[in-house]
Order: C-alpha cells, then structure tokens, then sequence
C-alpha cells in the first residue's frame, strides 16, 4: 500500500520546486570593458553572444559602459552576469563586495605566459625614443579602472620619476586604450600608455593586446608609432560571473570558455583581442599583489 505524502514533505517538496523556480535565470549579461569603441566591442563579442545563448537557453545581451566603470557596478550591482575584467577591475570589484564574483580563467598566450605588459610608445617622427624622453610632454592613460593603461605604469613611473603631474607637462585619461593609440597616432597626445603581450613583431601589434586589435581594424599603421618603454609583467584578468548565480549556470559558463579556442577559434580571437594558447583556470590568490597595489592607489 502507497504510503500518503505528508503536510510536511507536500510543503518541501513545493519549497524545493519553487526554490529552483525563483533560481532559474531568464536573460544573461555580459559586460565588456571599455578599450575600444563601442561597435568594434559589440562586433568582435557579438560570437560570444550567440555561443552562449545556444549554451544556456535563454537571451543573451552585451552591454558596452563607457567606462570600466561601468561594467564593475554592473557586476556589483547584478545587472551583469559575466565580464573579462583588468587585475585592478577585479581587484576594485573584490574590494567593494568581496562575495560579488567567482573567478574563473583567464588568457594563456601563445608562449604559455598568463600576463602581459603595460607598453609606453610616441609617434616615430616624433624624437621621443624613451620615457626620458617624454619629460615634460602630454601623456596619456587610459582609464582609472584600468591595470595596464593606469594602475601598474602610473605605480612604476611614479616609483622612478616622482609625481608624474610635475614629470609630464600634463596628464591625461583618454578613456580607453583604443582611444590612446589613436590619440597618440593622431598627435593628441605625445605620448601614452596601452597593452599587449610583448610576443610576436611590433608592425603587427604583436600578437595580442590592445595594438593587435588597433591594427587588425586598421586604426593605426604600427609603424607609425615606436615603443619606448615596457612594465614589469602583469597578470592577466579573470574571466568572472557573478557569484549568485545558479551553479549549473556557472559550470556551463566556465566549460564554454574553457574550451573555445578548440571549438570555435575564431571566436577566441576576437574575445581574447588577439592569438593565445588556450583559456586556463586561475584563482583570486593569483591577484592579491594587485588588490595590494589597488588599496595603495585608493588610500585603503
């Protein structure tokens, strides 16, 4: 004889379906972080878009703030789902809320490395072949939230040269590293600062980074700009979700990323702003020098 489900087992049973009811996500956000303008962003994610709609069954969008900002109060504030964030974005997003976001992997180039560089560069006709050189010049940054077009160069050549508003005749935020590149190229500034992972030949933007995606899309003549000086290496962001959503949610997510550069290359190649290894896993241990260096900058 069937026993008769109790009161109680009919109430966790329907706490239980209504638990995974209010869980189940209707629409997924990505947010991509300021560095070029706002179509290329669109354009070159637009695969990643449609990917993970087909992964997790359900609307996917791209929001592309004008800011780096943007994007981390969008992960704060759950309106994002998903982000590639900078080590000083992750590291101002865990600082605020430090249950915001899990981390998940990030870029391996091509030689294996998981970091990239902060690359000082001026025009070539310019006679500025050095950051010597660019004493008393118009310099550029890229954003506040940015780890190569801000946080590590400004730390660096400040550590060398002192306040850098009295080293430069003025200091600039150009608001992304496209917007650098193409200041610099254009004499707006005379010189600045963007990224790239240092592999491959500087006609060709290297292989990856903020020059590649500038001279894949034809913005700047790399031989019309030289380098002239290089940071330490900097670790490479983390692929992130927002920590509230539902697992299953999180692993489709992670086992997507994880393999795209078998499954869909070229699609990597437009996320990854160039040619890379693989997406490997990382961990929050792996920033703690760059939330150290963050709560410097912010007097934490």
């Amino acid at each position: 004889m069937k026993k008769l489900l109790t009161a109680t087992a009919i109430t966790a049973i329907c706490a239980s379906s209504a638990f995974a009811e209010s869980h189940a996500i209707t629409e997924f956000n990505i947010g991509i972080l300021g560095g070029e303008n706002a179509q290329d962003r669109m354009a070159s994610t637009e695969c990643l878009r449609v990917a993970m709609e087909a992964e997790l069954g359900v609307p996917v969008k791209l929001f592309t703030p004008a800011d780096y900002d943007g994007v981390i109060q969008g992960l704060l504030g759950g309106t994002l789902d998903y982000a590639w964030l900078g080590a000083s974005a992750y590291a101002k997003v865990y600082l605020t809320d430090p249950e915001s976001v899990d981390v998940m992997l990030t870029k391996q180039n091509l030689d294996g490395t998981t970091g990239y560089y902060s690359i000082g560069f001026a025009k070539a006709d310019s006679g500025i072949t050095s950051i010597e050189d660019a004493k008393g010049k118009v310099f550029a940054f890229a954003d506040p939230n940015s780890t190569s077009g801000y946080l590590v160069p400004a730390a660096e050549l400040t550590a060398k040269f002192g306040k850098l508003e009295e080293y430069f005749a003025e200091v600039k935020m150009s608001g992304g590293h496209e917007q650098t590149i193409v200041g610099v190229a254009n004499g707006d500034f005379e010189a600045g600062v963007s990224w790239a992972d240092g592999l491959g030949n500087w006609e060709d933007g290297f292989t990856s980074g903020a020059f590649r995606k500038a001279a894949d899309a034809g913005l700047v003549d790399m031989n019309t700009i030289v380098e002239i000086w290089r940071s330490t290496l900097i670790p490479e962001g983390p692929l992130v979700v927002r920590r509230a959503l539902p697992q299953d949610v999180k692993d489709k997510v992670y086992a997507m990323m994880d393999t795209m550069w078998a499954d869909n290359p070229e699609c990597a190649y437009g996320v990854a702003a160039g040619e890379a290894k693989d997406f490997v896993p990382v961990k929050h241990e792996d920033y703690l020098g760059i939330i150290d260096a963050r709560k410097l900058q912010e007097g934490m």
